[in-house]
């Protein structure tokens, strides 16, 4: 049973090398004995489930287009009428790997505050694209998924959120997540910062402004569901959360249907902080300034079990050291959750590929 144990786990880590080789990105490295005889059918098995994949998607997407022609990869703004109407709102997705998301149509909104912190003001008007992001912060069970150890503090269940978890570790798991799902890595894990590539169609942490536009849902107020009085309704935090994380989804969802912004774990952005970025940010799809090379603080968003009820607005800004470097790292109130973008036509699969 023991061997059968470290052979599985021999086996997946070496399928996982496969699929960054593949990629251009580097191989893990570990201590590991000779690799079991399967992995010399594991060429082949590659080649067969590409042909696969790739006839399946060529047949699904053949069968998807107008007669008017095919679809150019335009972003849902510039889609068909029937397309930009079903998708002119928030909608909920199931991903290739079984993970729910939602859809957020682009659109402008209100970033910050005049009424905050110093570092949420100016309030400022911003454009974006559409994207997905998880209606679940990443849990322990997700994690998993993609053969990484689990940093977390609280262990005692696999809903739970990942806590404890360093920057640079949760852009790893994004990366792993879009090759487990044949999607291009946004990350350059060559590079020091993990450099993100923007134009990938993989997993990344979100910016900034996609998450202050996915908790406001719609809205302008510190809350989207009203006042602070509603909280513990919508919110694992100091007040009510016995100081630990419990499972995601147990409140309720914003208006747009995604979970526990306001509490449970805050969440890492891609973003540098700089208390002062709101007065000199791009109008459109901003990413934060750029990185100043040592003793970087990134943003992290949303309460946690042991935030206040004013650090769980939606305004709230706070900078955070990654702990890239920090052999003990403790910040056990860290998560995060993932976002990506994707063309009308993967939407309309994934929609149509959701569980009841």
């Amino acid at each position: 049973m023991v061997y059968g144990a470290r052979r599985s786990r021999r086996f997946n880590f070496q399928l996982r090398n496969i699929r960054r080789k593949s990629t251009g990105l580097p191989t893990l490295k570990r201590a590991e004995a000779r690799a079991p005889v399967l992995m010399r059918w594991l060429p082949v098995i590659r080649r067969v489930c590409c042909f696969v994949s790739l006839a399946v998607i060529a047949l699904l997407t053949g069968c998807g287009r107008s007669e008017s022609g095919s679809h150019n990869g335009a972003r849902p703004e510039d889609a068909s009428g029937d397309a930009k109407a079903e998708f002119s709102a928030a909608v909920e997705v199931v991903t290739r790997s079984g993970i729910q998301m939602v859809y957020l149509p682009g659109g402008e909104f209100v970033m910050g505050s005049d009424k905050g912190n110093d570092d949420e003001a100016p309030a400022h008007r911003i454009r974006l694209s559409a994207f997905l992001i998880d209606k679940y912060e990443v849990t322990q069970e997700m994690f998993a998924r993609v053969q990484l150890p689990n940093p977390s503090r609280w262990q005692d269940g696999s809903r739970k959120p990942v806590e404890r978890i360093r920057w640079r570790e949760a852009k790893l798991y994004c990366n792993e997540r879009s090759l487990l799902e044949g999607l291009k890595p946004c990350y350059n894990e060559k590079t020091a910062d993990l450099d993100c590539d923007y134009a990938a169609n993989g997993y990344r942490l979100p910016t900034e402004a996609e998450w202050e536009y996915a908790c406001r849902a719609g809205g302008n107020g510190p809350y989207d569901f009203g006042q602070s009085d509603k909280l513990r309704e919508y919110a694992w935090f100091a007040d009510n959360a016995t100081d630990r994380t419990h499972v995601v989804g147990e409140k309720k969802p914003n208006r747009w249907g995604i979970f526990d912004l306001y509490g449970n774990v805050s969440e890492w952005c891609e973003d540098v902080y700089s208390p002062a970025y709101y007065q000199e940010s791009p109008a459109v799809d901003p990413h934060g300034p750029a990185s100043p090379g040592k003793d970087v603080k990134r943003v992290m968003r949303g309460g946690s079990w042991k935030a206040s009820a004013d650090m769980c607005r939606a305004t709230f800004r706070q900078g955070q050291r990654t702990g890239d470097t920090d052999a003990c790292f403790y910040t056990d109130y860290c998560g995060f959750r993932c976002v990506r973008r994707a063309t009308m036509e993967e939407l309309q699969l994934l929609k149509n590929s959701r569980k009841p």
